[in-house]
């Protein structure tokens, strides 16, 4: 079993930036391919990036792609997801995943945190 504990997130102005952090607890972090996801009131659940093992590989959503890094810090079991020139339209919960192996996906990951919430103002 992994626990995924999500924080960092909060009320925001358009434009502005905020940091979520994922810590992870119970196997080796190390071993997990990690996803943040998001879910918008009345929407489905969506991908938003992930990062391999390591940290050498990363990929991006579309809608987020310049704006939104992903890192891990394996050392201190914990992924971060940078998230900057923040929209309206980025106003969700965003949970975190962890998989053994790559091919990240809504379907695939094994386990998730419980969220937490980024609302972005106009």
């Amino acid at each position: 079993q992994v626990q995924l504990v999500e924080s960092g997130g909060g009320l925001v102005q358009a434009g502005g930036s905020l940091r979520l952090s994922c810590a992870a607890s119970g196997r080796t972090f190390s071993n997990y391919y990690m996803g943040w996801f998001r879910q918008a009131p009345g929407k489905e659940r969506e991908f938003v990036g992930s990062i391999s093992w390591g940290g050498g590989r990363t990929y991006y959503t579309d809608s987020v792609k310049g704006r939104f890094t992903i890192s891990r810090d394996n050392a201190k079991n914990t992924v971060y997801l940078q998230m900057n020139n923040l929209k309206p339209e980025d106003t969700s919960v965003y949970y975190c995943a962890a998989k053994l192996g790559p091919n990240v996906s809504i379907a695939t990951m094994e386990y998730w945190g419980q969220g937490t919430q980024v609302t972005v103002s106009s």
